[in-house]
């Protein structure tokens, strides 16, 4: 098996000659033919310098350049579209993933489609990384219904075709697993070594974890009712128009039957408005619906703009 190792490197400019160090020894006793993909994700310090110093010294490095900072979801994607590899390693650039962990999933992609690694003896802090991570991974795996103990890993191993066949945005990276699943993909899951971060700072904040859950609800849409938006919309609008038609039926027949005066009564208000919204979510899942068929007709546009791409032509 071919292999490409892509990698998203964000201001790692003390780590980055190490880490192609480190994955040379590696990948050179392997029997793999291979090649390493960096991704410059619009680094402001002498990542991007390094890197092309790297690629002039090593025929097997590719160097794309991207135009700004996108995000590591874009930075894979950009990676995984110039991959060549029938299978594709991921990794983080900071030397907290052991490339000595390669081999190993190298070899379980014999009889998997995807392997993805666990941190199981992460050296992160507990408070700030641990426990916020370990809460995620079972939220994630209840709601998707792929039980991994470690999604935010980035090291994972797919066959080619599992993955180019996958559009990311957003956060979606860590996700990829439970998309994959949908198309029915073997997939397992091994402990690999977490090395403490030695050099550099890390990139992840409360904020990115704000945008992970907000992708988390996206995932579970697109899950459940991707191709079938009105399915989703279409009950809180027929149970919304339902509960406003009662309202309504009732307030009619104190009124013609009774004789009560119902204008000035806030039931009758709620009535309409639930009727409203109602009709609004129907709506909206018919909309939906017409989207859905656009998307999948429409020719899909590349979330990154690369500035360069240094290496053997693709």
């Amino acid at each position: 098996m071919n292999l490409s190792i892509v990698i998203p490197i964000y201001n790692e400019e003390e780590n980055v000659v190490e880490l192609h160090q480190r994955l040379k020894s590696v990948l050179d006793k392997m029997e793999n033919k291979y090649e390493i993909i960096l991704v410059d994700d619009g680094s402001r310090d002498n990542t991007l310098s390094l890197l092309e110093d790297i690629q002039k010294n090593d025929n097997n490095v590719v160097v794309i350049s991207l135009r700004r900072n996108f995000g590591q979801t874009a930075a894979f994607a950009a990676g995984f579209d110039h991959a060549r590899g029938d299978v594709i390693i991921t990794m983080d650039g900071d030397l907290q993933n052991d490339p000595n962990d390669i081999p190993r999933l190298v070899a379980m992609m014999k009889d998997y489609d995807l392997v993805s690694g666990w941190r199981k003896n992460r050296q992160d802090k507990f408070l700030s990384r641990k426990l916020p991570s370990m809460i995620a991974n079972k939220l994630i795996s209840k709601v998707t219904g792929v039980n991994l103990h470690d999604y935010g890993c980035s090291l994972k191993a797919y066959r080619s075709d599992v993955i180019k066949n996958l559009n990311l945005y957003g956060e979606l990276h860590r996700f990829i697993p439970a998309v994959a699943s949908w198309y029915g993909v073997r997939m397992a899951e091994i402990e690999t070594t977490h090395h403490p971060r030695l050099r550099g700072t890390s990139k992840y904040g409360i904020s990115r974890t704000i945008r992970v859950v907000l992708d988390l609800i996206t995932v579970k849409f697109l899950r459940s009712f991707s191709t079938k938006p009105l399915q989703f919309f279409g009950p809180f609008g027929l149970l919304s128009g339902f509960l406003g038609f009662l309202i309504s039926a009732y307030l009619s027949v104190d009124k013609l039957v009774f004789g009560n005066d119902i204008g000035g009564r806030p039931l009758l208000l709620l009535g309409a408005l639930l009727i409203m919204v109602g009709i609004q979510f129907i709506g909206m899942g018919l909309l939906g619906e017409m989207m859905v068929r656009i998307y999948h007709e429409a020719q899909k546009k590349p979330i990154y703009v690369i500035k360069k791409v240094l290496g053997p032509e693709h």
